[in-house]
C-alpha cells in the first residue's frame, strides 16, 4: 500500500475559502488497520483542509470527509490505489449549501408578511436571541433569560430557564444544543424543545410535573462565536473562535476541553486539528461559564447535551473503557428513549457508552458532569446517518424535534421518578 506521506506530493495544498464548489463528501469505509492508518495520517495533514465529518477510529467503522475540489481526484486515486473503498455521500456540499441558503430566505420572506417564527427553518444569531427574548415575555411567570457571561469575541452566553419556583438550587436539568457550530439542527432543535417546554406546562400533565418538581435550564447556542461565524464565513465551521497562541489556527473544540480524561488520545493537541482540546481544561469561556454555574447551582441531576449527526444516545465513558457506575441503569434508560424516539417517525438510534458506541473521546460535556456527580448524562446525536450530515434539509427540523422530544420527555420524567 502507498504511504500518504509518498504521495503527498502529488495533493496540492488548498486555500482558505467560504465556497464549497464541487467539493464532496467521501464515506470511506477501512478494511483494516493499515488502511485506518492511512486515512490517520490524510486526516493530519492539515494543510490539504480535508475536512472529515466521521474521523477514522476503527476498521470497518465508516469514515466521512468533505473533500475539496481542487485535490478530489487525486484522493480518490489514492484511496483507489490503496483497494480503500468510497462512495460518494454528497455529490456537491455547495450546491447543498445553496439549496439551504433559498429555503432560508423563502421563510424570511414569509415570516416578515405574517409577523410570525418560523420554527421550520434556521435563524442566525441575532434572530435567535430576539426570539428568546419574545418567549421570555410570552411566559413571564414560567421563561426568565440568564446571562452567563460572555464568548471569547465578546457576545452574551444565555441560558432559558424554566421555573414554576421553589428557589434557585431547586433540583434541575440541564440540556445544550449547538456546541458544535455547524450542527444546525441542534439549535433549531433547541428552539423547537423551548417553546414546547413553555406552552406544554399546565396542558401536558407529565411535562407540568416535571416543572413542578424540576427546573430545566436550556442553552441553545453554546458556542455563539462559532455559530455566528458559520453564518458570516464558514458554514462548516466546528470550534469555537479563540485565538491560539503560537498557531495560525483558530478555535478550541468546545467538547473536549472539559476536565475530564482531558488531553487524552481521544483528542487533539494540534490547534489545527477539529478535535483540539485547548491548553487547558475549560480554557474557553463558552465551557467555563457552564461549570461555573453548574458547580455554583449544586443540584443538577441531568445534563443532556445535544449533537449531531449519527442518531445516537450516548452515555459516559468516552475517555475510558471503565463502565460508569450507574452503567445499566443508563443503559436501560437509553434503550428506553431510544425506544421512545423511534415510535413517532421510525428513526432508529444506536446507543451505549461513548467509547463502545463511537469512539473514543476525552474531555466531553457528559463525562465532566458524570464525574462531578449528575447521574443522568447523555450525549444525543441527532439525525441523519450521512446522506445530508451537517447540511439536514429545513423540512426535518421539526420532525427531528419532535422526536427527539419524545427521548427527552423519558430522560427527564426517570429523573424526576428516580432522585439520588
Amino acid at each position: 500500500m502507498k504511504s500518504v506521506l509518498a504521495v503527498s506530493i502529488l495533493l496540492v495544498a488548498v486555500c482558505s475559502k467560504e465556497l464549497f464548489v464541487g467539493d464532496q463528501v467521501l464515506r470511506v469505509r477501512a478494511k483494516d488497520d493499515t488502511q485506518l492508518d492511512l486515512l490517520r495520517q490524510l486526516e493530519a495533514m492539515n494543510h490539504l483542509q480535508i475536512d472529515f465529518w466521521r474521523s477514522p477510529v476503527r476498521s470497518q467503522l465508516p469514515v466521512d470527509m468533505r473533500v475539496p475540489f481542487n485535490i478530489l481526484q487525486q484522493v480518490k486515486v489514492l484511496l483507489e490505489s490503496s483497494n480503500i473503498e468510497y462512495s460518494i455521500m454528497i455529490e456537491d456540499v455547495q450546491d447543498l449549501l445553496d439549496q439551504e441558503q433559498k429555503e432560508i430566505k423563502e421563510s424570511k420572506l414569509q415570516e416578515r408578511s405574517s409577523e410570525t417564527f418560523s420554527y421550520s427553518t434556521y435563524h442566525t444569531l441575532d434572530e435567535i436571541y430576539s426570539w428568546i427574548d419574545s418567549l421570555e415575555m410570552e411566559y413571564p411567570k414560567l421563561v426568565s433569560k440568564i446571562d452567563l457571561g460572555q464568548s471569547y469575541e465578546g457576545r452574551p452566553i444565555y441560558v432559558l430557564k424554566f421555573s414554576t419556583g421553589g428557589g434557585d438550587n431547586k433540583p434541575a436539568i440541564w440540556i445544550d444544543t449547538g456546541i458544535h457550530s455547524r450542527e444546525w439542527i441542534t439549535q433549531a432543535t433547541g428552539i423547537w424543545t423551548a417553546k414546547k417546554i413553555a406552552s406544554s406546562y399546565g396542558a401536558d400533565p407529565s411535562l407540568t410535573s416535571i416543572l413542578d418538581n424540576l427546573d430545566i435550564f436550556l442553552e441553545i447556542v453554546t458556542n455563539p462565536d462559532g455559530y455566528a461565524y458559520t453564518h458570516s464565513t464558514n458554514r462548516m465551521w466546528r470550534k469555537t473562535r479563540s485565538i491560539n497562541a503560537g498557531s495560525s489556527c483558530v478555535g478550541v473544540d468546545p467538547n473536549r476541553n472539559w476536565d475530564a480524561g482531558f488531553g487524552g488520545p481521544g483528542s487533539s493537541s494540534n490547534p489545527c486539528g477539529e478535535t483540539y482540546h485547548g491548553s487547558h481544561p475549560h480554557s474557553e469561556p463558552e465551557v467555563n461559564a457552564i461549570v461555573d454555574f453548574i458547580l455554583a447551582h449544586g443540584n443538577v441531576k441531568a445534563m443532556l447535551t445535544i449533537h449531531s449527526y449519527s442518531q445516537m444516545l450516548l452515555f459516559p465513558y468516552g475517555y475510558t473503557n471503565n463502565l460508569a457506575a450507574d452503567h445499566e441503569e443508563l443503559n436501560n434508560l437509553a434503550k428506553k428513549a431510544a425506544d421512545a424516539l423511534s415510535s413517532l417517525h421510525g428513526t432508529r438510534y444506536t446507543y451505549g457508552s461513548t467509547i463502545a458506541t463511537i469512539y473514543q473521546a476525552d474531555g466531553t460535556t457528559t463525562d465532566w458532569a458524570y464525574d462531578n456527580g449528575i447521574k443522568y448524562s447523555y450525549t444525543f446525536e441527532l439525525r441523519d446517518t450521512g446522506r445530508y450530515g451537517f447540511i439536514l434539509p429545513a423540512e426535518q427540523i421539526i420532525p427531528t424535534a419532535e422526536e427527539t422530544w419524545l427521548a427527552l420527555m423519558v430522560i427527564m420524567e426517570h429523573t424526576r421518578d428516580h432522585p439520588y
